[in-house]
């Protein structure tokens, strides 16, 4: 049995956490849940967002299954999903995006799986004042390296192999960040060159994404840089049907987190109306990180039957009439029978 550090977040992550722990306990998956604490909800009980004892279970486990967070302001980090990725070096950001029976869209057969890398670029953070106290002149570094390059785009390239996908898109804005996303362009190309069976391409990230919206079934596997790909990733996800029905995956060489990258939509909470597909399908990530295939395309099939066939039980953002207990009970109910 495989122990998984559990944080339920806040808003509606307690009810999306309880549907999923509920769906993955009906399917039969080896797991035992270590609840912890963090963002608003514990900084409020113990001053500290992300406790020093959520720190350590994540040390000693390994994985997490993680529901949205809000993080407090003013309270020391500039986002505790941030802070969670750069202490356990969570490189590799992986956001699927594949077009679902019965969500409405007005695209089709779209089938993207988005690496961002996770750590460096302008997302970082590093961040100045150039004049002090003044405060009229601001500046931000973008930081990227070879090591960190090399580790996303190989882990691209990896997957796409294994998985049996055709091509890998690079996006870069090099026509003008010609050091930092050319250095990250002339390592893509240097890694594509150890995997002649898969297509390679690069596109400048304006192109991109006018190309995302036009033609979104042209594209396979994407990789790119930290802030371009917390804006496409999100940009692939509205052409499914959103936020709430994409999972996410961080992964690093020795620790990984799976989230649900929607907000914890406080206003909603405690009305049974939250949808807890997105971290459903961040924990089907996890169990074929875990190596639960079987498990995970059981679970996967059971959400495109609900979709299909009884759409009343589903919640209303999904064109639905039920609420986050009706859908995930009519998802236990064809795992368990």
């Amino acid at each position: 049995m495989k122990n998984i550090v559990l944080i339920p977040g806040d808003g509606i992550g307690k009810e999306i956490t309880k549907a999923v722990t509920d769906i993955l306990d009906a399917s039969g998956a080896n797991l035992h849940w270590i609840e912890c604490k963090a963002g608003e909800s514990a900084y409020k009980e113990t001053g500290n967002p992300l406790p020093e004892e959520t720190i350590e279970a994540i040390k000693k486990h390994r994985i997490v299954l993680k529901g949205p967070l809000t993080t407090p302001v003013g309270a020391g980090f500039r986002s505790i999903n941030v802070a969670l990725r750069q202490k356990f070096n969570l490189y590799s950001n992986i956001r699927p995006a594949k077009s679902l029976p019965n969500i409405e869209s007005p695209f089709r057969a779209v089938d993207i799986v988005l690496f961002r890398e996770n750590t460096q670029g302008l997302y970082f953070g590093k961040e100045h004042w150039v004049d002090g106290d003044t405060k009229n002149h601001a500046e931000s570094i973008a930081v990227v390296t070879r090591d960190a390059s090399e580790k996303i785009i190989t882990a691209a390239f990896e997957y796409a192999k294994k998985n049996k996908r055709k091509k890998v898109t690079l996006v870069h804005k090099a026509n003008i960040l010609k050091l930092t996303t050319g250095l990250f362009l002339d390592i893509g190309k240097e890694i594509a060159e150890n995997y002649p069976e898969i297509e390679f391409q690069d596109l400048i990230v304006d192109n991109m994404a006018m190309q995302m919206v036009l033609r979104p079934q042209q594209f396979d596997v994407i990789v790119t840089t930290n802030l371009f790909g917390d804006i496409l990733s999100d940009l692939a996800s509205g052409l499914v049907g959103g936020l709430g029905v994409t999972g996410a995956a961080n992964i690093g060489d020795d620790a990984a987190m799976f989230e649900a990258v929607h907000g914890s939509a406080p206003d909603i909470a405690g009305k049974g109306l939250a949808n807890p597909t997105a971290l459903l399908f961040s924990a089907l990530m996890m169990l074929e990180y875990l190596n639960q295939y079987r498990t995970a395309e059981k679970i996967r099939s059971a959400v495109y039957t609900v979709l299909q066939d009884h759409k009343e039980d589903c919640t209303k953002d999904i064109g639905g009439q039920g609420t986050t207990e009706s859908y995930s009970e009519a998802i236990c109910k064809l795992l368990i029978n």
